[in-house]
């Protein structure tokens, strides 16, 4: 079942954070590195979870790593890790915690040799998810295939966040989904 068909399912009461979601973000470009470092944090502590949790969870995530402050969380020591696994307001995970500051010190590493994050992905598009997948497990801690592919269709790397006959389809692609782009000279 496709995202589209599973939020016009919910029932009103669990419905609003996912539409939202759904119409505004999801399967959209994102340009800003720490809105897309704070997607793969997100997708990195949904495995193994619904969806729902993380929406539900999202402010406690925002406010708990610094706003997804790439160059603050790679900074993060000790102290930092034991904040995290007390916050109830996120998920307490010793792998998902690390991974993220791990994640944001590479992040750090591609904006010094490419200049963004954002730049790092636009040099490898297009691949397929499969390459996708192998890129990331190279360069990432706790990135399997259904993160990097959920996180790669959130931000409108591929294809697939929307149906073709949802509304909000032809709002992605005229917002410039980038599946959609051809590449750019490498």
């Amino acid at each position: 079942m496709s995202y589209c068909v599973f939020v016009a399912q919910l029932p009103p009461q669990t419905a609003s954070a996912h539409k939202q979601y759904h119409d505004e973000r999801y399967g959209f470009p994102v340009d800003d590195d720490n809105e897309l470092f704070g997607r793969l944090v997100l997708e990195i502590n949904q495995a193994g979870l619904s969806w729902s949790t993380i929406l539900n969870k999202e402010a406690g995530f925002l406010k708990a790593y610094d706003n997804f402050h790439i160059d603050v969380v790679a900074a993060y020591a000790d102290a930092d890790r034991e904040r995290l696994l007390s916050d109830a307001g996120i998920i307490r995970n010793r792998l998902k915690i690390d991974a993220a500051i791990h994640n944001a010190r590479v992040v750090q590493s591609l904006q010094k040799e490419h200049g963004s994050f954002r730049a790092w992905l636009q040099r490898h598009h297009p691949m397929s998810k499969d390459e996708w997948v192998r890129l990331f497990r190279k360069t990432f801690k706790f990135t399997g295939g259904e993160i990097v592919g959920s996180f790669l269709m959130s931000i409108g790397y591929l294809p697939g966040a929307h149906d073709e006959n949802c509304p909000i389809y032809h709002r992605a692609l005229k917002a410039g989904a980038v599946w959609q782009q051809a590449p750019m000279a490498k």
